[in-house]
């Protein structure tokens, strides 16, 4: 589970599309914690195998969007 600062645009449902894109990406899922002037506060899983932590990041951060912390790992 990461916690992620996003601009408002895209909205929610195409940022999860976008992360989804990743070939080792099986599911995403986004939810809103916080919203404030200019950005948003969201909760983000991503489930899939052998996912790329810094190409996740770099893929997130094309949207303008940065992981503040990785809050949770479940691993296999």
């Amino acid at each position: 589970m990461l916690d992620v600062l996003k601009p408002h645009q895209p909205p929610l449902t195409e940022f999860a599309e976008y992360i989804g894109e990743l070939d080792e990406v099986t599911k995403v899922d986004v939810s809103l914690e916080e919203i404030d002037e200019r950005t948003e506060s969201l909760k983000v899983t991503v489930e899939g195998n052998g996912i790329d932590f810094e190409k996740l990041k770099e893929h997130i951060a094309r949207h303008g969007a940065v992981i503040h912390s990785v809050d949770k790992v479940i691993a296999a």
